[in-house]
């Protein structure tokens, strides 16, 4: 194959958008395109979160057919794709159309609205019926399971859903949907069964799991159907899954019909397989070794958007308390992987803006001097840095402590009852105070990144870097505090919105050219991942103190809201 002969497309399934990237063999980007999706929320329920793989799938379509425009290249030049997604649960009957998810008459029924998306909360009692079984499945999710993995989701629709609906649905996570609507065929990942369906490495499905908490139907004598696979017919990353695209697929992505399509990842995993290959930069000097397949293991991918996953590989399967994992072939065939996170991160930065009393007048600032909201922030915590005598932001907020769990701890913890704080408040609603509180929940999240990072180290991992990807690598601040606080390198993407598409890129290639081997896969990720940039831990012996103590405080309160929520329930009973 010529350097620039064949190309591959990534497609990349958030929270918000779809994105199609048409990607050369060395891992340059050609073009790019983004749609926004649609998602449905309850006004008189929170907790509810729902969209539609019709509309996804339209929004795929269109950006594929722009991307070869765009690059002037012909779909015979592409030799395969692949898709990741959020980790989100979608439901169709068996003639792949969409199965209605919104609580009501309609139900179980066809529909537009079939996807339960990954934070959507509505299942928490049937998480906590999971949580009390015991069962060996919850020690692959760091022994306790999350409402927004896609078990606790099916046992919901279940209760709500008459028998005979419930019977005709097929239930994927959202990767293996798209991958099932480009081929006709519903062979599942590793990555979406082992990480978000219960099903155990090494063991396979648990029929007495879900014989205990009332979904014995799924069992079907052993077929698995409705799951859509029993054991044999899980796919590694990558491997070719059916004949390749349909013809119809092909037709309405502007492609050809049985180019080849990759085993997908959720999200997060492709964000992990478009970083952690890659060489850095450190002041202006690119690092001349190209880096190991063993090497992986001291790389911790943060895939930082709307949530934060973070994601570490290793050759035996590590349990870590509070951590999902360990996965088994999640990834790479033979290697185990576990999976931090914080549920909300981006989504927390902007909710912390735009609901405080200036936020309409930083708007109008920001309007007036032609600069972004954040940057308009950072020049107040400037000024107020001058003004108040000190070297740095951290010593502006020293006396002000934030706990950021305002949508539940992931991990650690695995608590979805945790709930965020401030302590230290003041009677002021300035640009100043919106500053403050802005550096405060940088902090915060850094913090609780540290607390990640210590709980996989502590259980046996050796990480001692982190590789950003997604939205908040390009806070340059946000991944100086990250450095300082976790006292270890950040390596930045090239690019921190294209590496999760990448993975998805890669995964076509691997497809393409039947790449069945780990040192294969990971020579291919080297290949095609851009060189990122170093940010070494800067914190002076000061500041160092103040994270240190920060940090002790942090994990304070954590105990402090654990017992204040014992005695509040004991006082009730």
């Amino acid at each position: 194959m010529g350097s620039d002969a064949f190309y591959f497309i990534g497609i990349d399934v958030g929270t918000g958008s779809a994105r199609a990237s048409l990607v050369a063999q060395n891992g340059e980007i050609k073009a790019s395109s983004t749609k926004d999706t649609i998602t449905w929320r309850d006004h008189h329920d929170h907790r509810i979160f729902e969209q539609s793989t019709n509309n996804i799938w339209e929004q795929i379509c269109t950006a594929v057919k722009e991307v070869l425009k765009e690059s002037n290249i012909p779909a015979t030049a592409v030799k395969g794709l692949g898709f990741d997604a959020t980790c989100s649960l979608a439901v169709s009957d068996f003639n792949a159309n969409p199965i209605t998810v919104t609580k009501g008459h309609d139900i179980g029924k066809n529909g537009h609205r079939n996807i339960i998306l990954w934070a959507d909360h509505r299942a928490e009692k049937e998480a906590e019926l999971i949580n009390s079984t015991g069962s060996i499945v919850l020690n692959y999710v760091g022994g306790t399971m999350s409402l927004e993995m896609e078990v606790p989701k099916i046992l919901w629709l279940k209760k709500h859903m008459d028998p005979a609906l419930f019977a005709r649905c097929q239930f994927f996570d959202l990767p293996d949907f798209f991958t099932y609507k480009a081929t006709g065929d519903s062979t599942r990942s590793y990555c979406s069964t082992t990480c978000k369906c219960s099903f155990v490495p090494d063991k396979g499905w648990q029929p007495d799991f879900f014989e205990r908490i009332g979904l014995g139907e799924l069992i079907d004598d052993g077929n698995w159907r409705q799951m859509g696979t029993a054991h044999g017919r899980v796919q590694a990353a990558g491997s070719p899954v059916g004949q390749g695209l349909t013809r119809q697929a092909a037709e309405e992505l502007g492609l050809v019909e049985g180019t080849a399509v990759g085993s997908g990842l959720i999200d997060a995993y492709a964000g992990w397989m478009g970083t952690v290959a890659a060489r850095y930069t450190e002041n202006g000097q690119l690092s001349t070794v190209l880096p190991s397949l063993d090497e992986s293991r001291h790389r911790l991918a943060a895939v930082a958007g709307t949530s934060t996953c973070h994601l570490v590989q290793s050759r035996e399967g590590v349990f870590v308390k509070g951590v999902w994992g360990p996965y088994k072939d999640a990834t790479f065939p033979g290697w185990w992987m576990n999976e931090g996170g914080q549920s909300s991160t981006g989504q927390l930065i902007d909710f912390i803006i735009t609901t405080h009393h200036a936020y309409p007048d930083l708007k109008e600032r920001a309007k007036q001097e032609g600069k972004a909201i954040h940057t308009v922030l950072l020049d107040v915590l400037e000024k107020l840095r001058h003004e108040n005598h000190v070297d740095t932001y951290t010593e502006l907020t020293k006396h002000i402590h934030f706990y950021p769990d305002f949508h539940g701890n992931r991990s650690p913890i695995a608590d979805p009852r945790m709930r965020g704080s401030i302590i230290g408040l003041e009677l002021e609603s300035s640009i100043a105070d919106l500053a403050r509180k802005y550096y405060l929940t940088l902090e915060a999240i850094a913090l609780q990144t540290r607390h990640i990072v210590e709980a996989l180290n502590t259980a046996g991992h050796d990480i001692t870097s982190l590789y950003m990807s997604g939205g908040q690598a390009k806070n340059v601040v946000m991944m100086q505090l990250f450095a300082d606080t976790c006292n270890i390198p950040v390596i930045l993407p090239k690019s921190h919105s294209e590496a999760v598409v990448l993975g998805a890129a890669m995964l076509g290639r691997i497809a393409a050219e039947g790449v069945k081997v780990g040192e294969d896969m990971w020579k291919i990720m080297v290949e095609m991942t851009p060189a990122g940039t170093l940010v070494a831990p800067g914190a002076s012996p000061k500041v160092k103190k103040l994270l240190d103590a920060k940090y002790k405080i942090f994990r304070e309160t954590i105990d402090i809201q654990k017992r204040w929520r014992q005695e509040i329930e004991e006082a009730g009973n």
